[in-house]
């Protein structure tokens, strides 16, 4: 597998993408019970192969990402040729941005000494959609890249 395999509720919620899928392979319902109960390896088989497609399509179409911890934030934007990076660093120890109390003060605070800003540019490995996988698996959550572009306006000026 080049991913994971989906979760059972990503399953349930795709179930039928995944008729379709075994369609797409001439595999019956009634087979697919057949080879659950007969042949589970094949059955685990198919279910990677299916995560693996689901996955590459939605990663192809990925164009933010968000890492929030409690004293950094990391925007990325991916673009067709690389991921640029806007990172921000709380100074303050006692400050935790991922409660509201500490993301008010980070909205209060934006532009103190106590918060560094970072940009960065990546070209990407020969596996684009690999490398935007790692940043999900290490927590980052696939946005719609409001806070990037809030920030990019303000890095940039």
């Amino acid at each position: 597998m080049k991913y994971s395999r989906l979760t059972k509720e990503q399953f349930e919620e795709l179930h039928q993408e995944f008729i379709n899928f075994l369609a797409t392979q001439s595999i019956t319902g009634k087979e697919w019970v057949d080879i659950k109960a007969n042949k589970p390896e094949v059955a685990e088989q198919e279910l990677d192969v299916f995560s693996d497609l689901i996955w590459e399509g939605v990663l192809s179409k990925v164009q933010y990402l968000e890492h929030i911890s409690p004293q950094q934030m990391h925007l990325f934007h991916c673009t067709d040729k690389h991921m640029r990076l806007i990172a921000l660093k709380i100074k303050a120890s006692d400050i935790d941005i991922t409660t509201k109390e500490g993301y008010d003060w980070f909205r209060d605070n934006l532009m103190s000494d106590d918060i560094e800003f970072f940009t960065a540019k990546k070209d990407y490995s020969d596996k684009k959609n690999q490398d935007k996988f790692k940043l999900i698996q290490e927590g980052a959550s696939i946005t719609k890249g409001q806070l990037y572009q809030y920030f990019e306006t303000l890095v940039s000026k």
